[in-house]
């Protein structure tokens, strides 16, 4: 991959100050060792009045394979042959990027010793990048650079010049020209939009990323209109770096508004911060008020059905008074990572005796499932198609029949109260429906009348006065009358089965 920056000059300001200003001699031609091949850096003109400074960076495709490991577009195991065969080795992206940083250090941060006046100088400055992927087109190229005071000229690359029918591909072959700007403003600009284009990164993108991306966009990202689409492109969508760098962009914009250092800013909202309380989220809310219930129901041996990742048998498991938890989940991959966040693996002889994780369906009866002081749906019938209700009722109520039942789902009337929530929609894609207090109460009552259960319904989170509870649940306890025949019924098969045992010994 190749870029070439270019000054012009005259005898009181010579061109060749730009090889003051990038520490390399124009008189020779330098090559640099990167962790993905070797950087050259040489001259192809350097007089007074025009000087070009060319990087070439020579990508060792099998460095790139082996040291990726698996991660960015670098180690994506694509398939074998496109590990090795592909845009890599000449095509304008984060390696280039990296490498500038790497060979042009001093410039990048306004360094001369040996001229200190000429970074702080804007020059006329053209760079050159013969093959740019454009991951946008032409129009966000523009986009990108014209707000920084480039005039831009990004002509795509055809597919094939001999076949013109097949159109233009990603590619663009970029010019930059400037008046405005110092070596070292153009410089940091390359290298935050380099790969911002190419949307992609040859290694891990980690939380460092986050610093070097504000040093970079020192003085200009800011107020960038573009900003956000930077940020994450840059951060490689990593949503929570990308809400990191903006909320620290936002203190730099604040405290050049208000003339003051962004430490001032930021001691200021982290005071604020700290005296007042953060909200309980509502997932929190929700399994306290289960484990609260299951305490007050006397539970011991609890089925927590739709377990999903284990984050309510994590819960309950700190708890001593449960002494049996099974969770129960239809996903076997939301069971494996339940058991990592567990650490079943690696969990003592005692606290391991009072897990198990089972792989099952709720719209099947499964006797695995009975004889459990309490069952817990958290948050799952609303995950299932209406006509499936009644194979899940009869599967924990008529079957399994736990003495003890907590079902919570979403109110749908709170929904109004969510401000990122667009009206008419659900709160998870995956929900099937959300129930009314009034069609919750509902159904929850007449599945009780069928199966021998009292029911109480209780609120989780806020009680909003005009909509309601975010999360509403409903108790269900066994009557007495039932659990008494239950008991009957089970003494009996018992001395039954005794009676059998005893006559067949005789």
């Amino acid at each position: 991959m190749f870029l070439t920056i270019s000054t012009t000059g005259d005898p009181e300001r010579p061109a060749t100050d730009l090889g003051f200003l990038l520490h390399k001699h124009p008189g020779k031609t330098q090559a640099f060792s990167t962790s993905y091949g070797t950087a050259h850096v040489f001259y192809p003109e350097a007089d007074a009045e025009r000087c070009t400074a060319a990087l070439l960076l020579e990508v060792d495709a099998v460095a790139l394979v082996r040291r990726g490991k698996g991660k960015g577009r670098g180690g994506a195991p694509d398939a074998a042959l496109a590990q090795y065969v592909n845009d890599r080795p000449y095509a304008a992206s984060s390696l280039l990027a990296v490498a500038l940083s790497g060979v042009f250090s001093s410039a990048m941060r306004g360094v001369c010793a040996t001229k200190p006046e000429l970074p702080a100088q804007t020059r006329q400055l053209r760079v050159e990048v013969p093959a740019l992927p454009a991951r946008g087109g032409p129009g966000l190229v523009r986009a990108l650079f014209e707000p920084l005071g480039w005039t831009v000229s990004a002509e795509p690359v055809a597919l094939d010049t001999e076949f013109p029918q097949w159109g233009d591909s990603r590619y663009v072959s970029l010019v930059l020209e400037s008046e405005t700007l110092t070596l070292a403003e153009a410089l940091r600009h390359l290298y935050v939009l380099l790969p911002v284009l190419d949307d992609a990164k040859h290694y891990w993108v980690s939380s460092d990323e986050v610093d070097k991306l504000l040093r970079a966009g020192e003085g200009w990202l800011p107020d960038h209109p573009e900003q956000k689409l930077i940020t994450s492109r840059y951060l490689s969508r990593r949503w929570s770096l990308t809400r990191q760098a903006m909320e620290r962009l936002e203190l730099v914009r604040l405290a050049e508004a208000d003339d003051s250092e962004v430490e001032e800013i930021d001691n200021a909202v982290q005071a604020e911060a700290e005296t007042e309380d953060r909200p309980t989220p509502l997932a929190v809310q929700r399994r306290d008020a289960i484990v609260a219930a299951l305490t007050e129901a006397g539970a011991a041996r609890v089925l927590d059905l739709g377990c999903g990742q284990g984050q309510l048998v994590q819960a309950l498991l700190k708890d001593p008074r449960f002494t049996e938890i099974v969770g129960v989940d239809v996903s076997m991959r939301a069971l494996t990572i339940a058991s990592r966040r567990l650490k079943l693996d690696r969990m003592g002889e005692r606290q391991a005796s009072r897990v198990r994780l089972l792989q099952g369906s709720l719209a099947y009866t499964d006797t695995r499932l009975k004889g459990y002081d309490a069952a817990v749906l958290s948050e799952v019938i609303e995950h299932l198609d209406l006509p499936r209700l009644p194979a899940l009722e009869y599967a924990v109520f008529g079957s399994a029949r736990p003495r003890t039942v907590l079902v919570t789902t979403p109110n749908v009337e709170y929904n109004v109260r969510w401000e990122s929530l667009p009206a008419g929609h659900v709160r998870h894609g995956d929900h099937r429906f959300e129930w009314t207090r009034e069609e919750f109460r509902g159904w929850a009552s007449q599945v009780a009348e069928r199966h021998g259960y009292d029911v109480r319904f209780t609120a989780v989170g806020s009680d909003d006065p005009e909509v309601g509870p975010p999360t509403q649940m409903a108790v269900f306890e066994m009557s007495t009358a039932t659990t008494t025949t239950t008991a009957t019924e089970t003494a009996t098969a018992t001395a039954g089965g005794t009676e059998k045992k005893e006559a067949k010994a005789a």
